[in-house]
């Protein structure tokens, strides 16, 4: 018999909290990666040049992961959705471009340990990329949202 009190609240309310979820854990996700970027800049520079063969500086990093941490916090509020939330899908779409090979190849073992069976937790996270971005006109509880919902009372 299902819950009477989650049967009661209503579809726009559930998506809302849905989505405010989705929203907040995937702002954290790539958040975590931006503030590492600013702690250990050195690991991203060394990272960039092994997977790119690029040799990005040693200033790079703070430039990017203060970036990254704008549109991380620009994703949590629900601010500029069309913007921030294709951001956020596109810096991790560049992460799972760079591991393509690993994700084609899940269940290799080396050393009694399944080397690539992290990187598949990169899929699913871009599947909620790809999601909340699809859905970020049903994100009623982003600050755009309360911004339009203010501007139309007015």
């Amino acid at each position: 018999m299902p819950d009477m009190k989650w049967a009661t609240i209503g579809n726009d309310t559930r998506e809302a909290l849905g989505l405010l979820l989705l929203r907040l854990g995937l702002a954290w996700f790539l958040f975590v990666w931006a503030v590492n970027k600013i702690i250990e800049p050195g690991q991203y520079v060394r990272i960039w040049g092994y997977f790119h063969g690029i040799d990005i500086g040693a200033n790079m990093p703070y430039f990017m992961g203060g970036a990254q941490i704008l549109i991380c916090v620009a994703v949590a509020l629900g601010l500029w959705r069309n913007l921030s939330y294709g951001l956020l899908f596109a810096m991790h779409l560049v992460t799972v471009i760079v591991i393509l090979p690993s994700l084609a190849a899940p269940f290799v073992i080396a050393d009694n340990y399944p080397v690539n069976r992290n990187d598949a937790i990169a899929l699913a996270a871009l599947g909620g990329f790809a999601a909340i971005w699809l859905l970020r006109h049903r994100d009623h509880w982003s600050f755009d949202a309360w911004l339009a919902r203010r501007k139309a009372a007015n």
